[in-house]
Protein backbone atom coordinates (compact mmCIF):
# COMPACT_ATOMS: atom_id res chain seq x y z
CA UNK A 1 0.00 0.00 0.00
CA UNK A 2 1.53 3.00 -1.07
CA UNK A 3 1.91 6.29 1.39
CA UNK A 4 2.36 9.89 1.35
CA UNK A 5 6.63 9.48 1.06
CA UNK A 6 6.10 6.90 -1.73
CA UNK A 7 3.73 9.10 -3.81
CA UNK A 8 6.22 12.36 -2.86
CA UNK A 9 9.03 10.40 -3.85
CA UNK A 10 7.70 9.46 -7.43
CA UNK A 11 6.89 13.18 -8.10
CA UNK A 12 9.64 15.15 -10.81
CA UNK A 13 12.03 16.88 -8.52
CA UNK A 14 11.57 20.00 -9.63
CA UNK A 15 7.86 19.55 -8.07
CA UNK A 16 8.37 17.75 -5.44
CA UNK A 17 9.69 20.59 -3.36
CA UNK A 18 5.82 22.55 -3.66
CA UNK A 19 4.34 19.33 -2.44
CA UNK A 20 6.31 19.06 0.66
CA UNK A 21 5.98 22.46 1.72
CA UNK A 22 2.26 22.00 1.65
CA UNK A 23 2.35 18.72 3.39
CA UNK A 24 4.64 20.36 6.61
CA UNK A 25 2.51 23.68 6.61
CA UNK A 26 -0.54 21.03 7.12
CA UNK A 27 0.82 19.45 9.44
CA UNK A 28 2.37 22.40 11.29
CA UNK A 29 -1.27 23.67 11.49
CA UNK A 30 -2.85 20.93 12.53
CA UNK A 31 0.00 18.39 14.02
CA UNK A 32 -2.81 15.78 15.36
CA UNK A 33 -3.74 14.65 11.39
CA UNK A 34 -3.36 11.59 10.13
CA UNK A 35 -2.10 11.11 6.47
CA UNK A 36 -3.35 8.27 4.53
CA UNK A 37 -3.78 8.47 0.72
CA UNK A 38 -7.07 8.40 -0.68
CA UNK A 39 -8.22 8.58 -4.23
CA UNK A 40 -4.93 8.35 -5.22
CA UNK A 41 -3.51 11.43 -3.65
CA UNK A 42 -2.12 12.45 0.00
CA UNK A 43 -4.96 12.79 2.26
CA UNK A 44 -4.54 14.21 5.84
CA UNK A 45 -7.39 13.54 8.31
CA UNK A 46 -8.86 14.41 12.02
CA UNK A 47 -10.97 12.37 13.94
CA UNK A 48 -10.79 9.41 10.85
CA UNK A 49 -12.34 12.37 8.69
CA UNK A 50 -10.70 13.90 5.36
CA UNK A 51 -9.75 17.59 5.74
CA UNK A 52 -7.29 18.46 3.29
CA UNK A 53 -6.09 16.23 -0.03
CA UNK A 54 -3.50 17.75 -2.30
CA UNK A 55 -1.90 16.12 -5.76
CA UNK A 56 0.47 17.39 -8.32
CA UNK A 57 -0.35 17.88 -11.87
CA UNK A 58 1.11 19.15 -14.91
CA UNK A 59 0.62 22.38 -14.17
CA UNK A 60 -0.20 23.37 -10.75
CA UNK A 61 -1.07 21.56 -7.23
CA UNK A 62 -4.59 20.70 -6.86
CA UNK A 63 -5.80 21.48 -3.12
CA UNK A 64 -8.98 19.61 -2.29
CA UNK A 65 -10.78 20.38 1.27
CA UNK A 66 -13.45 17.55 1.08
CA UNK A 67 -16.05 20.06 1.42
CA UNK A 68 -17.28 22.73 -1.78
CA UNK A 69 -18.80 25.06 0.83
CA UNK A 70 -15.49 25.66 1.99
CA UNK A 71 -14.52 27.10 -1.25
CA UNK A 72 -17.68 29.06 -1.50
CA UNK A 73 -17.16 30.38 2.26
CA UNK A 74 -13.50 31.90 0.80
CA UNK A 75 -14.28 32.99 -2.65
CA UNK A 76 -12.69 36.24 -2.13
CA UNK A 77 -9.71 34.52 -0.63
CA UNK A 78 -9.70 32.41 -3.52
CA UNK A 79 -9.88 34.94 -6.46
CA UNK A 80 -6.35 34.64 -7.33
CA UNK A 81 -6.75 30.82 -7.99
CA UNK A 82 -8.54 28.60 -10.27
CA UNK A 83 -11.24 26.51 -8.57
CA UNK A 84 -14.00 23.81 -9.50
CA UNK A 85 -16.07 23.59 -7.05
CA UNK A 86 -14.45 21.09 -4.80
CA UNK A 87 -10.54 22.21 -6.01
CA UNK A 88 -8.11 24.90 -5.77
CA UNK A 89 -5.63 25.04 -8.55
CA UNK A 90 -2.47 26.64 -7.13
CA UNK A 91 0.64 26.95 -9.61
CA UNK A 92 3.79 26.07 -9.05
CA UNK A 93 5.22 29.45 -9.70
CA UNK A 94 2.74 31.11 -7.20
CA UNK A 95 2.63 29.07 -3.87
CA UNK A 96 -0.51 29.68 -1.72
CA UNK A 97 0.01 31.39 1.70
CA UNK A 98 0.16 29.90 5.06
CA UNK A 99 -2.37 32.49 6.06
CA UNK A 100 -5.20 30.96 3.24
CA UNK A 101 -4.30 27.76 4.04
CA UNK A 102 -5.10 28.28 8.08
CA UNK A 103 -8.97 29.56 6.46
CA UNK A 104 -9.47 26.62 4.75
CA UNK A 105 -8.50 23.87 7.32
CA UNK A 106 -10.32 26.22 9.68
CA UNK A 107 -13.77 25.95 8.32
CA UNK A 108 -13.00 22.43 7.04
CA UNK A 109 -12.67 21.59 10.83
CA UNK A 110 -14.93 23.82 12.07
CA UNK A 111 -17.31 21.40 9.88
CA UNK A 112 -15.89 18.06 11.00
CA UNK A 113 -16.43 19.13 14.83
CA UNK A 114 -20.05 20.29 14.24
Amino acid sequence: MENVDTYLARIDAEKRPALERIRALVKEIVPSAQETISYRMPTLTFRGIPFFGFAAHARHIGIYPFSGSVLADLGDDLRNYECSRSAVRVPYDRPISKALLKKMIARRLATIRA
